[in-house]
């Protein structure tokens, strides 16, 4: 019995090392394998910290801890461990979760300066936090919106860019405003609130779920996160043509975060809708919530090129983003994807009253929507990312039956050629964002749908784009998050 244990112990310690191999090549989901295949032979509290690290590389935080737990279980003592929790409740926005965790590592090693320095942060998010929403408890503290004075903002005759005439946003303000970017060069603060503002008004007005037709003599592109790559977003109507009165476009959600273009991306695709209110539709995503913007840079970001009151009022619109859509009444199309029970309609999707729930809720129909993921298996079962649900090919079936539906458009995960169908072609998971972060190697993916509901995909590489790295503006937990 000592002879058999002991060759197990050794064929795990094997598949161990085959699996850091993998790790250091960033082949993660075969490294995954290899650490599953030692942890069946051999269970060791490292072999399930190892295996945390590539699901947190796989943005499978809900997976993560769970081999936190897993290791946690095995031995207290790892304070590893008590770190990949942390660092998988950190993406989460889980900040109260995180700071235990990261109290408890500070605590077994006082010199680590690395693990203080997140402790502060993590304790600052913390305070932060608390003190908003004591702010948000007044119901009577009037919004950023309502109190900005855009008449008491001047432009100084020493700007240069392009200007808003008669305060109309036009095309050719759009045009000079993009290239404006692409020299990594802002607009005036005044113009950026102006655009915020009227982009906040038209959501503001815009029912939770959104009809969409395809413009009779032209077409409809659906594409899915583009999180701050800029240079990338742009390539997108380069080659794909730019919104027009018979192009419309449907981005999905995810536009800031990760990159540290997102307020370039996120200020073009607001001007785009002043000028085509029309032809270009913006869903909610799972970034587009003050937690993640936290983590991933965003707000960072446009406190770096602009202020802290500018991201509030980005706060306050992103609020306001519809979302789903429906295409022609036969093709739903969300950020995550579907949900935990089985008699959701469209009209329940219609009643979710976003813009009292302001951040969404932990679970429920406006969590699933945005965080939701398909798997292969028939049935449900618990999110990788911690965070809503995983649906099989029936639930995706079921759901499509019961609202007379044709298909699911979905996004939230990157994908090698861009692309993914699956659940028999009734799922599609589409995702904009070539070489995701600068190191994944993925390609980019739009789908074009003419009128009659015919669907072509088209994928696309990564373009140059300037010397900043990802998440520029969230220095402090860049490298806990793998990126």
């Amino acid at each position: 019995m000592t002879a058999v244990a002991d060759e197990a112990q050794i064929k795990a310690e094997q598949a161990k090392n085959e699996a850091n191999v993998l790790f250091k090549e960033k082949k993660f989901k075969e490294a995954i394998e290899k650490y599953t295949e030692a942890l069946d032979l051999y269970p060791v509290a490292t072999y399930y910290t190892n295996r945390a690290f590539c699901h947190i590389k796989l943005e499978a935080y809900g997976y993560a801890i769970t081999d936190s737990e897993s290791a946690l279980a095995l031995d207290p003592t790892l304070t590893k461990a008590n770190y990949r929790r942390a660092s998988a409740n950190m993406a989460l926005g889980k900040f109260k979760e995180a700071l235990k965790d990261f109290k408890l590592v500070s605590k077994r090693a006082p010199k680590d300066m690395d693990a203080k320095a997140k402790l502060d942060e993590c304790a600052k998010i913390v305070k932060r936090i608390e003190f908003e929403k004591a702010i948000e408890a007044d119901n009577d503290a009037p919004s950023v919106a309502d109190t900005l004075d855009l008449s008491a903002i001047s432009v100084e005759d020493s700007y240069d860019g392009p200007h808003i005439k008669n305060d109309t946003i036009d095309e050719e303000f759009v045009k000079q405003m993009v290239e404006r970017f692409k020299d990594q060069k802002k607009i005036h603060k005044k113009y950026a609130f102006q655009i915020i503002l009227a982009a906040r008004k038209m959501m503001r007005e815009a029912p939770s779920l959104i009809d969409v037709q395809v413009p009779k003599d032209g077409k409809l592109t659906v594409c899915g996160d583009v999180h701050g790559q800029f240079y990338d977003f742009i390539n997108i109507f380069n080659i794909n043509g730019y919104p027009s009165s018979t192009h419309a476009y449907l981005f999905n959600g995810d536009f800031v975060d990760r990159g540290s273009f997102s307020l370039e991306v996120i200020l073009t695709l607001f001007a785009y809708k002043c000028v085509h209110p029309n032809r270009l539709f913006l869903a909610r995503g799972n970034h587009e919530t003050d937690n993640m913007n936290k983590v991933y840079g965003f707000e960072g970001e446009v406190k770096a090129k602009y202020s802290e009151l500018m991201f509030k009022l980005f706060s306050e619109t992103f609020n306001a983003l519809p979302l789903a859509h429906v295409i022609e009444h036969k093709i739903l199309v969300v950020h995550g994807g579907l949900f935990s029970r089985d008699d959701v309609t469209l009209d329940d999707i219609r009643k979710i009253n976003r813009l009292s729930h302001r951040q969404p809720p932990n679970e429920g129909l406006m969590c699933e929507l945005l965080w939701s993921d398909p798997q292969p298996e028939p049935g449900r079962g618990a999110s990788k990312r911690g965070v809503g649900v995983q649906f099989g090919p029936d639930v995706t079936k079921d759901f499509l039956q019961r609202n007379n539906l044709d298909m699911l458009i979905r996004s939230h995960e990157v994908k090698e050629e861009g692309y993914v169908i699956e659940h028999d072609g009734k799922c599609v998971t589409v995702f904009s964002a070539p070489n995701y972060c600068d190191s994944v190697g993925n390609k980019g993916a739009l789908i074009n749908i003419t009128p009659d509901m015919k669907l072509d995909y088209k994928t696309f590489g990564a373009v140059p784009h300037p010397q900043v790295r990802p998440m520029q503006y969230a220095s402090q937990f860049s490298g806990l998050l793998g990126v």
